[in-house]
């Protein structure tokens, strides 16, 4: 079957949406089937992300002058510095996000969101548009599928439905989030109503994504919950040897972003105030409230900066216990978690609202401990943890092996999409 991905998000960005369709292309090709991606020219590479097969053709078109303008800085630095993209390079350009270049990409962010719709991203759409009406000429596809977030990609979905050709639509994360700009709301509820009606599939990410579209929207197609996952295919790194200081002290790890609706103050005030543990934070920028907790606490709270995402698989496998920071929306799942959950180490949720997906699934697989987001009921927490570690028991009572998670392993996952874009394939194009 012929499957033509429209993603914004894909390699060499290292974002969960990016991640999330390398993970199914890889496994999607496995299963046979003929995958083009139509995406955007970031420049350069990133290492330590899920390699392609060399049967995935990607198609990449010039994002947008602001965008464009990015990549070609990036493209010249890699080649003043006789690379093409490495660790060190991909670590520098993470560093440069602080200071004042930081501050001239939120401007230009703030700015984006005025101009186009979604955001910056948006500037895509009209070049994207010419490079699909192409692609859909020459491939044909049985299958078009789009890749939110932006919001871009579902507008070009809805050119593809148009000219009559299959369309499922992997929405992820609501279209009308909380964060969507005041000037953009009604064109963001307009286009996920228009979505849901045309598209001839839909996927989200956890079972409250899919209850909040049925309910906004009265009319729609099939809607799947499609987790995010983990490499099952990946053989487990052998952890190195551990120094006797290092054993006694529990290690905590965090990876992923911060944003103002996950935040890390209650979590590294807890850290610090508890002896015996210390916080591990991978993260490609760091708020001042981390940059600040770890200048003045070095023995509490470590920055291991930006980990391609390879390595920190390995790193989560290493780790005494793994941390997630709940989302204020319980329709968001990080997708981290499930990351998590196929690295054979104990999660510490923090975050107890109701309608928390990964709350329950944590409680209910035994794959570590839930607790509420203050201060204090953090930090009676990691005390207990840490008496468990220095005595020995802290996996007592919890299931860490791969069985209990199998099917958010990213083969799993890919075999259900394959059944459904089967499903979809044989339907007649409306």
């Amino acid at each position: 079957m012929r499957i033509l991905l429209l993603a914004y998000e894909f390699p060499p960005s290292p974002s969960p949406q990016a991640l999330r369709w390398a993970y199914l292309c890889r496994e999607l090709h496995r299963l046979g089937h003929d995958i083009d991606v139509l995406t955007i020219d970031l420049g350069g590479d990133t290492p330590g992300l899920p390699e392609l097969p060399a049967g995935v053709r990607v198609h990449r078109t010039y994002p947008g002058h602001v965008r464009g303008l990015v990549a070609w800085r990036r493209r010249r630095r890699n080649r003043a510095q006789g690379t093409g993209g490495g660790v060190a390079a991909t670590t520098a350009a993470a560093r440069s996000r602080s200071g004042w270049k930081h501050r001239v990409s939120a401007w230009w962010q703030r700015l984006g969101e005025r101009i186009w719709f979604p955001d910056l991203r948006g500037e895509w759409h009209r070049y994207a548009r010419v490079k699909l009406d192409e692609l859909l000429a020459s491939r044909s596809p049985d299958v078009v599928v789009s890749s939110h977030e932006p919001a871009t990609t579902l507008e070009l979905g809805l050119r593809a439905q148009h000219a009559g050709f299959r369309w499922v639509a992997d929405i992820a994360d609501p279209v009308l989030a909380p964060y969507t700009p005041p000037h953009w709301r009604l064109r963001a509820q307009r286009l996920e109503a228009e979505t849901c009606r045309r598209a001839s599939a839909i996927l989200v990410t956890t079972p409250s994504a899919r209850e909040l579209l049925a309910s906004r929207c009265t009319s729609h197609g099939p809607i799947m919950v499609l987790t995010q996952g983990f490499d099952d295919a990946r053989v487990a790194a052998d952890a190195p040897e551990a120094s006797v200081g290092e054993m006694a002290t529990l290690e905590l790890l965090y990876t992923g972003s911060f944003y103002s609706f996950r935040s890390a103050g209650a979590l590294l005030r807890a850290a610090v105030a508890t002896s015996g543990v210390r916080l591990n934070i991978a993260t490609i920028h760091a708020p001042d409230e981390v940059l600040e907790a770890a200048r003045k606490h070095p023995g509490s709270i470590r920055l291991l900066g930006f980990l391609p995402h390879l390595a920190a698989l390995d790193r989560q496998r290493r780790a005494d216990v793994l941390v997630n920071l709940a989302n204020q929306d319980p329709s968001q799942v990080p997708g981290k978690c499930f990351e998590y959950m196929g690295a054979g180490a104990p999660i510490l949720h923090i975050g107890d609202a109701p309608g928390d997906a990964v709350a329950a699934e944590v409680r209910s697989r035994q794959r570590g401990w839930v607790c509420a987001p203050s201060e204090a009921a953090i930090a009676a927490k990691l005390r207990r943890l840490q008496q468990l570690h220095a005595g020995g028991g802290l996996h007592m009572g919890l299931r860490l092996d791969r069985e209990g998670v199998a099917e958010f392993g990213w083969s799993h996952l890919a075999k259900r999409l394959d059944a459904l874009l089967r499903e979809v394939a044989a339907k007649p194009a409306d």
